[in-house]
Protein backbone atom coordinates (compact mmCIF):
# COMPACT_ATOMS: atom_id res chain seq x y z
CA UNK A 1 0.00 0.00 0.00
CA UNK A 2 1.45 3.62 -0.88
CA UNK A 3 0.80 6.36 1.66
CA UNK A 4 2.01 10.07 2.06
CA UNK A 5 3.26 10.69 5.51
CA UNK A 6 1.70 13.91 6.94
CA UNK A 7 3.59 13.71 10.00
CA UNK A 8 6.83 12.45 11.51
CA UNK A 9 7.59 9.07 12.23
CA UNK A 10 10.98 8.13 13.67
CA UNK A 11 12.78 5.93 11.54
CA UNK A 12 10.30 5.17 9.02
CA UNK A 13 9.66 8.51 6.93
CA UNK A 14 9.03 12.49 7.40
CA UNK A 15 6.64 14.67 6.66
CA UNK A 16 5.58 14.92 2.59
CA UNK A 17 7.10 11.37 2.12
CA UNK A 18 5.81 8.83 -0.19
CA UNK A 19 6.58 5.28 0.81
CA UNK A 20 5.29 1.97 0.28
CA UNK A 21 4.25 0.31 3.59
CA UNK A 22 2.97 -3.51 4.34
CA UNK A 23 -0.97 -3.44 4.20
CA UNK A 24 -1.42 -4.09 7.63
CA UNK A 25 0.68 -1.15 9.02
CA UNK A 26 -0.79 1.18 7.03
CA UNK A 27 -4.45 -0.02 8.10
CA UNK A 28 -3.90 -0.75 11.56
CA UNK A 29 -1.34 2.03 12.76
CA UNK A 30 -0.59 4.82 10.74
CA UNK A 31 -3.64 5.51 9.12
CA UNK A 32 -5.82 5.36 12.25
CA UNK A 33 -3.55 7.38 14.26
CA UNK A 34 -3.49 10.13 11.32
CA UNK A 35 0.42 9.53 10.78
CA UNK A 36 -0.50 9.15 7.34
CA UNK A 37 -2.86 8.58 4.54
CA UNK A 38 -3.69 6.66 1.04
CA UNK A 39 -1.47 7.99 -1.53
CA UNK A 40 -3.66 10.01 -4.11
CA UNK A 41 -4.28 14.14 -5.42
CA UNK A 42 -5.78 14.73 -2.50
CA UNK A 43 -3.65 13.42 -0.35
CA UNK A 44 -0.62 15.88 -1.90
CA UNK A 45 -2.44 18.64 -0.94
CA UNK A 46 -2.94 17.89 2.82
CA UNK A 47 0.56 17.45 3.02
CA UNK A 48 1.28 20.62 1.26
CA UNK A 49 -0.71 22.44 3.16
CA UNK A 50 1.31 20.20 6.00
CA UNK A 51 4.44 21.13 5.12
CA UNK A 52 3.65 24.96 4.65
CA UNK A 53 2.60 25.07 8.02
CA UNK A 54 5.21 23.11 9.17
CA UNK A 55 7.58 25.67 7.58
CA UNK A 56 6.19 28.78 9.11
CA UNK A 57 6.24 27.12 12.48
CA UNK A 58 10.16 26.23 11.89
CA UNK A 59 11.08 29.82 10.65
CA UNK A 60 9.24 31.66 14.02
CA UNK A 61 10.79 29.41 16.12
CA UNK A 62 14.01 30.02 14.80
CA UNK A 63 13.37 33.92 14.64
CA UNK A 64 12.63 33.82 18.00
CA UNK A 65 15.74 31.49 18.66
CA UNK A 66 18.12 34.03 17.19
CA UNK A 67 16.72 36.65 19.44
CA UNK A 68 17.51 35.08 22.47
CA UNK A 69 21.09 33.74 21.53
CA UNK A 70 21.66 37.69 20.84
CA UNK A 71 20.66 38.40 24.52
CA UNK A 72 22.57 35.31 25.60
CA UNK A 73 25.71 35.43 24.02
CA UNK A 74 28.53 37.05 25.81
CA UNK A 75 26.42 37.41 28.79
CA UNK A 76 28.55 37.53 32.35
CA UNK A 77 27.03 35.30 35.05
CA UNK A 78 28.57 35.08 38.55
CA UNK A 79 27.35 32.59 40.95
CA UNK A 80 28.63 32.56 44.64
CA UNK A 81 29.41 29.42 46.09
CA UNK A 82 31.10 27.87 49.52
CA UNK A 83 34.72 26.78 49.07
CA UNK A 84 37.13 25.50 50.48
CA UNK A 85 41.37 24.82 50.38
CA UNK A 86 42.79 25.38 46.83
CA UNK A 87 39.27 26.59 45.42
CA UNK A 88 37.65 23.77 45.58
CA UNK A 89 33.90 23.95 45.88
CA UNK A 90 31.94 22.21 48.75
CA UNK A 91 29.55 21.29 46.10
CA UNK A 92 29.33 21.65 42.64
CA UNK A 93 27.77 23.94 39.94
CA UNK A 94 25.65 21.66 37.87
CA UNK A 95 23.34 22.90 34.57
CA UNK A 96 20.32 23.36 36.92
CA UNK A 97 22.50 26.03 39.12
CA UNK A 98 22.77 27.49 35.55
CA UNK A 99 19.67 28.30 34.58
CA UNK A 100 18.35 29.19 37.86
CA UNK A 101 21.01 32.13 37.76
CA UNK A 102 20.25 32.95 34.13
CA UNK A 103 16.44 33.09 35.22
CA UNK A 104 17.53 35.57 38.33
CA UNK A 105 19.50 37.43 36.80
CA UNK A 106 18.99 37.90 33.63
CA UNK A 107 14.98 37.06 33.51
CA UNK A 108 15.80 34.15 30.48
CA UNK A 109 13.95 30.89 31.08
CA UNK A 110 16.22 28.50 29.53
CA UNK A 111 15.84 24.60 29.71
CA UNK A 112 18.50 23.00 31.71
CA UNK A 113 19.47 20.33 29.17
CA UNK A 114 20.29 22.78 26.34
CA UNK A 115 23.23 23.78 28.72
CA UNK A 116 26.15 21.62 27.14
CA UNK A 117 28.14 21.16 30.76
CA UNK A 118 30.25 18.45 29.97
CA UNK A 119 30.64 17.80 33.78
CA UNK A 120 29.32 19.81 37.04
CA UNK A 121 31.99 22.81 37.70
CA UNK A 122 33.90 21.23 41.09
CA UNK A 123 36.22 24.63 40.80
CA UNK A 124 36.38 28.75 41.21
CA UNK A 125 37.00 30.15 38.08
CA UNK A 126 35.91 31.51 34.97
CA UNK A 127 34.15 29.58 32.40
CA UNK A 128 32.53 29.78 28.97
CA UNK A 129 29.46 27.54 28.71
CA UNK A 130 27.20 26.75 25.57
CA UNK A 131 23.73 26.66 25.09
CA UNK A 132 22.59 24.96 22.56
CA UNK A 133 19.08 26.20 21.49
CA UNK A 134 18.75 24.83 18.06
CA UNK A 135 21.00 22.40 16.04
CA UNK A 136 22.61 25.16 14.56
CA UNK A 137 22.15 28.08 17.48
CA UNK A 138 24.49 27.88 20.24
CA UNK A 139 25.41 31.19 21.87
CA UNK A 140 28.10 31.02 24.98
CA UNK A 141 27.80 32.31 27.89
CA UNK A 142 30.08 33.73 30.57
CA UNK A 143 30.45 32.02 34.33
CA UNK A 144 32.22 33.17 36.86
CA UNK A 145 32.45 30.83 40.05
CA UNK A 146 33.59 33.11 43.24
CA UNK A 147 33.64 32.25 47.00
CA UNK A 148 31.27 33.48 49.06
CA UNK A 149 32.74 36.25 51.29
CA UNK A 150 34.11 34.70 54.72
CA UNK A 151 33.21 38.32 56.61
CA UNK A 152 29.73 36.88 57.19
CA UNK A 153 31.13 33.72 58.77
CA UNK A 154 33.82 35.57 61.09
CA UNK A 155 30.58 38.28 61.84
CA UNK A 156 28.63 35.23 63.27
CA UNK A 157 31.41 34.19 65.33
CA UNK A 158 32.04 37.26 66.77
CA UNK A 159 28.47 37.51 67.69
CA UNK A 160 28.36 34.04 69.43
CA UNK A 161 30.26 34.62 71.87
CA UNK A 162 29.41 38.13 72.98
CA UNK A 163 25.73 36.18 73.30
CA UNK A 164 27.65 33.57 75.58
CA UNK A 165 28.95 36.42 78.11
CA UNK A 166 25.56 37.98 78.58
CA UNK A 167 24.21 34.62 79.25
CA UNK A 168 26.82 34.15 82.32
CA UNK A 169 26.28 37.88 83.95
CA UNK A 170 22.74 36.90 84.00
CA UNK A 171 23.51 33.62 85.54
CA UNK A 172 24.45 35.06 89.21
CA UNK A 173 21.56 37.66 89.10
CA UNK A 174 19.05 34.72 88.32
CA UNK A 175 20.68 32.57 91.07
CA UNK A 176 20.29 35.60 93.65
CA UNK A 177 16.64 36.13 92.45
CA UNK A 178 15.93 32.20 93.21
CA UNK A 179 17.32 32.72 96.79
CA UNK A 180 15.16 35.51 97.56
CA UNK A 181 11.98 33.31 96.65
CA UNK A 182 13.40 30.76 99.12
CA UNK A 183 13.77 32.76 101.68
CA UNK A 184 10.36 34.57 101.64
CA UNK A 185 8.26 31.22 100.76
CA UNK A 186 10.39 29.52 104.23
CA UNK A 187 9.24 32.63 106.46
CA UNK A 188 5.63 32.07 104.80
CA UNK A 189 5.49 28.66 105.67
CA UNK A 190 6.69 28.70 109.33
CA UNK A 191 3.83 28.31 111.66
CA UNK A 192 2.90 31.33 113.61
CA UNK A 193 3.95 29.63 117.09
CA UNK A 194 7.77 29.73 115.60
CA UNK A 195 7.80 33.20 114.79
CA UNK A 196 6.60 34.53 118.29
CA UNK A 197 9.61 32.12 119.78
CA UNK A 198 12.29 33.47 117.49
Amino acid sequence: MKVVFIEDVPDVAEVGEIKEVADGYGRNYLIPRRLAILADARATQIVEAQKKRKAQIEAKTEAEMKELAKQLEGLDMVIKAKAGTKDRLYGSITNADIAEELSTSAGLVIDKRKIELETPIHEIGSYEIPIRLTKDIIPKVKLSIIEEEKVESEDKKETKPKAKKKTKAKAPKVAAEAETREETAAEETKPEGQEETE
